[in-house]
């Protein structure tokens, strides 16, 4: 049994813990601002102690440049619960950050899935800013003080401390602070009363002229590139980077007539139809295939002429329809707003926006062919036909690109050849299946 000197010194130890717990739980985003204070032994400390819940609450809310002074220093079950907190595009941020053994470290504690996933959004183009950047950018809390930002100064190279970052509460790109305004200020005073705001930057994926015309023209030694989201990924230092891409480019144009794989504007007509000729037969059997559904219905299409009339406009819709989810998705997929796991939520969304519009686009629908025909059963059949055939060209849109991609195709070659037979198919199929079933409401 225990003493009740025992049991005495143990409740305010119990007592400090339950209420780190709290903290941790209820203020998760200043839980974070405190331990980006503390050196990064303590920090990792403090995360490997608690619960996965806990830690992971926490972690998400922790700077990419505290974040990487810290996950080195956890056991690997607690770096792998930490790095699966995160969503693909920061976690692929942050293990940028690290040498490539330390990366290969990260990568192997994942599922080979994960790991593919990560490593994609790490392989930047060659021609693009991200391919250029130095991902170890410092980048603090706009809420951290003069002092705590100094203290963590120490844990980074000093080539890093010519300049800061500061982000906001959702780890977005905020402002900058100059080392010099940071060393003459109060110890009290906040990142956020020192920066001044970032004007210039570049996208990760923009390509490598609009990065030197930025450097040149704006007279800058260090460029900001972020993604998407405008959470900072690095940053593009100095006049080398200038030189580098001006040669790149020189020497692009030089090779860019004929001495590409890929066909260019003064390619031959034998070059351009050695690239174009595959697609194209692939194309018309596809487009057989979209007959041979029109084939299926001959006999209705025969009884009922108007319904030969209003095919195209049913194929029209859905056309229309599955190519602007394409667009959409196809962008998603180039700039990283998406990776195939997002592929339901994308899915849903473009399958409830064809719905919405294939109701809206009926009822016009209607309308129109009543005062043509004068034929309500008609009108009803292609209202129908409207809403089933866009919903599914939506979620044709959507799916294909996803699909080719994660199946280690390139959805920007393909994707409209497939999506194209799906919406015809749907269109026609859903329209002249509709009239077969509701063959009396047009007598």
């Amino acid at each position: 049994m225990k003493t009740s000197e025992n049991i005495l010194s143990s409740a305010p130890e119990a007592a400090a813990d339950a209420l780190t717990q709290a903290f941790l739980r209820n203020y998760p985003r200043d839980a974070a601002r405190r331990l980006e204070a503390l050196v990064p032994e303590v920090a990792a400390q403090i995360l490997t102690e608690h619960s996965t819940i806990l830690r992971q609450r926490v972690w998400v809310h922790i700077t990419p440049s505290a974040a990487s002074q810290i996950l080195p220093l956890t056991p690997d079950k607690v770096a792998l619960e930490l790095l699966e907190a995160l969503d693909a595009g920061p976690c692929a941020s942050l293990i940028s950050r690290f040498d490539d053994s330390q990366r290969q470290r990260y990568l192997d504690l994942m599922t080979e899935a994960q790991a593919k996933e990560l490593r994609e959004l790490m392989d930047y183009p060659p021609d693009s800013a991200g391919y250029m950047m130095d991902n170890r950018a410092l980048a603090f809390s706009q809420d951290m003080t003069v002092e705590e930002a100094m203290l963590q100064l120490k844990q980074h190279p000093a080539i890093m401390r010519r300049r800061i970052y500061t982000l906001d509460n959702d780890l977005r790109l905020h402002g900058q602070v100059d080392l010099v305004h940071l060393v003459c200020a109060e110890p009290l005073q906040t990142l956020e009363e020192l920066s001044v705001s970032v004007n210039d930057f570049v996208a990760a994926l923009d390509p490598r002229q609009d990065v030197a015309e930025k450097l040149q023209n704006n007279l800058i030694d260090i460029l900001p590139v972020v993604d998407i989201h405008h959470r900072l990924l690095g940053v593009i230092r100095g006049q080398n980077a200038i030189d580098a891409l001006k040669e790149n480019i020189a020497s692009e144009l030089q090779t860019m007539v004929g001495a590409s794989r890929d066909e260019r504007a003064l390619s031959s007509s034998f070059f351009a139809v050695r690239k174009r000729q595959p697609w194209l037969q692939i194309n018309l059997l596809t487009g057989f295939l979209a007959a041979s559904v029109v084939g299926l219905f001959e006999s209705t299409i025969a009884q009922f002429t108007a319904l030969a009339v209003l095919m195209p406009v049913a194929a029209g819709q859905s056309g229309n329809t599955g190519a602007q989810a394409l667009a959409v998705t196809m962008r998603g997929l180039t700039l990283r707003e998406i990776t195939t796991r997002h592929w339901f939520k994308v899915m849903f969304k473009e399958a409830g926006a064809g719905l919405i519009n294939g109701v809206a686009i009926a009822i016009t629908c209607a309308a129109g062919v009543y005062v043509w025909s004068g034929s309500s059963g008609l009108a009803l059949i292609l209202a129908l036909a409207m809403v089933i055939s866009m919903t599914v060209a939506g979620t044709a849109g959507a799916l294909v690109p996803i699909c080719l991609k994660k199946l280690g195709q390139d959805p920007a070659q393909s994707s409209s050849i497939i999506l194209t037979t799906v919406t015809d198919i749907a269109g026609f199929m859903s329209f002249l299946g509709i009239a077969a079933a509701l063959s009396g409401l047009l007598s």
